[in-house]
């Protein structure tokens, strides 16, 4: 085994036994296989490694799924969960990410946990980590490329945020892209859509009896109510956004691109959708399947590959790129 596997594995134990003792119910072996990515046999070689290494772990049986628990108890690990000057830098990172999109309110929070954080390590290793911290912050600046972004409210995210985690209906007053204002809507919060572009509150609408997306710019009031609001049956966010390319919801389709061999190398660097598989052809070029609904947000991003990609499925999405390029050549 190479120095670097050596490191890498260490690395990933370190992990684990970190979120040991972070977790209140521990982790299980099956944490163990997805956050090494590796399979049940190889998880529990490194569990095994794991009580050698770490004494102090205990192990508790849920009594309902009769899954084996690990846990560190609080301050277990001593200075091997020492605060490192590059996570304090990522928390700085995340904070400059979201205030470039818009999102201030949480940018200030993550802001907050970083001060905190640092202000309660001693003052020796503080002192230590201070200039390595700001050589990183520095080098993260440059990578943080201005742009377009949306400048929300940081009242109306508290109050939705509070929503969302208290679980209650809203009403609200929200305003349309085209003007439109409409006031006293009831809707039930389920989460965030956050990132590039727009933002937008994921939420049951009483009155459509759906769920509805509401962008986050729109929201002139949000009261929240006393009373609880239950999300439907079996939905789920991340479910959600991943029947979608970007944020419009639409009846999932097989995507089929294929991408020149002059750009396959850069389109291998990207991360399309959660559901793509990449195929490599002879001639160098990829093709890259998933499947989604969101035709016209994919037709924006393909046109930024110019004539280096071609839609092979579906036939609708082919036609609008042919369209958008008719109206920009005009």
């Amino acid at each position: 085994m190479s120095d670097e596997l050596r490191y890498e594995k260490l690395d990933v134990l370190m992990r684990l036994a970190i979120k040991m003792q972070a977790s209140a119910q521990g982790i299980t072996l099956q944490d163990i296989a997805e956050e090494s990515g590796k399979g049940h046999r190889t998880a529990q070689r490194m569990r095994d490694a794991l009580l050698r290494a770490f004494p102090q772990i205990e192990e508790k049986i849920d009594p309902d799924t009769r899954r084996v628990h690990l846990t560190i108890p609080h301050g277990g690990l001593g200075r091997l969960s020492a605060i490192r000057a590059e996570e304090i830098s990522a928390l700085h990172r995340a904070a400059e990410l979201l205030r470039r999109e818009g999102d201030a309110g949480t940018a200030d929070m993550l802001q907050t946990l970083s001060d905190r954080v640092v202000g309660a390590v001693d003052r020796p290793l503080r002192n230590r980590l201070e200039p390595d911290i700001e050589v990183l912050m520095e080098a993260d600046g440059v990578a943080l490329r201005p742009g377009p972004h949306e400048d929300l409210d940081k009242a109306i995210m508290h109050q939705l945020r509070g929503a969302i985690l208290n679980g209650v209906w809203i009403t609200v007053e929200h305003r349309t892209r085209a003007g439109q204002l409409t006031w006293n809507v009831r809707l039930g919060p389920l989460g965030m859509l956050l990132g590039q572009g727009r933002q937008y509150l994921v939420a049951w609408s009483e009155y459509a009896k759906a769920v509805r997306l509401f962008a986050l710019a729109g929201f002139e009031k949000v009261e929240l109510t006393d009373e609880i609001f239950t999300p439907p049956e079996g939905f789920s966010l991340q479910a959600y956004a991943h029947n979608a390319f970007g944020v419009w919801q639409e009846e999932p389709e097989d995507i089929a691109w294929r991408f020149s061999a002059t750009v396959a190398k850069d389109a291998r660097t990207y991360r399309f959708h959660p559901t793509q598989t990449i195929e490599d052809q002879p001639d160098g070029s990829l093709i890259l399947r998933f499947r989604a609904g969101g035709l016209q947000e994919m037709t924006w991003h393909l046109a930024r590959w110019g004539g280096e990609v071609e839609v092979l499925e579906p036939p609708r999405l082919r036609e609008m790129l042919r369209e958008l390029g008719a109206k920009l050549a005009v």
